[in-house]
């Protein structure tokens, strides 16, 4: 039998110019398909804006978690506090603090099996899964519920202009 992580997968990328609501909803509802599926997370508790006032308590809670990883010798006292902070996504506390500071944070990802599948950065601009058919058509429902898009994700990476777009391809991002 293969389990849904060894299907094929699909690469789903947020849509430009949506509101910042549907920003949150879609970082929200992805990782909630995905977290059966995510054997390791890992966070920074960084952003380019400030933090909304309702994500403060999970950003606090990020640094202690990563406080704790120094004290127990996880985490070197010389690393970046606020960055790399792993997550147990078996943990609901933890879980939580994903879920919360992912669409604000300048960096957040999910592997399986040594494969990527959730990338999120650049304070809640960027999102990418990775999802096999079973998990799109339960995102899509999720995100279908009253007052949703459903049309959130794209499966083509927006163009990025600028100095780094000779790197395009090279990525999730494209």
């Amino acid at each position: 039998m293969i389990s849904e992580s060894d299907e094929p997968r699909r690469d789903l990328f947020l849509r430009d110019g949506l509101e910042a609501a549907d920003v949150v909803r879609a970082h929200h509802e992805a990782l909630r398909v995905l977290r059966d599926d995510i054997e390791s997370a890992h966070l920074d508790a960084y952003s380019d804006a400030a933090w909304p006032r309702e994500a403060v308590p999970a950003y606090e809670h990020a640094l202690a978690m990563a406080r704790n990883g120094m004290v127990e010798g996880v985490r070197s006292e010389r690393d970046d506090p606020g960055m790399g902070i792993d997550i147990d996504v078996r943990d609901d506390t933890q879980f939580d603090v994903l879920l919360t500071l992912a669409p604000f944070t300048i960096h957040a990802e999910a592997w399986r099996r040594g494969r990527q599948v959730f990338g999120a950065g650049d304070t809640g601009t960027a999102l990418w899964v990775s999802v096999t058919a079973r998990q799109e058509a339960r995102l899509v429902s999720r995100l279908d519920a009253p007052g949703a898009s459903s049309t959130v994700f794209t499966p083509r990476p927006r163009r990025r202009r600028g100095p780094l777009s000779r790197f395009r391809g090279t990525g999730p991002w494209g």
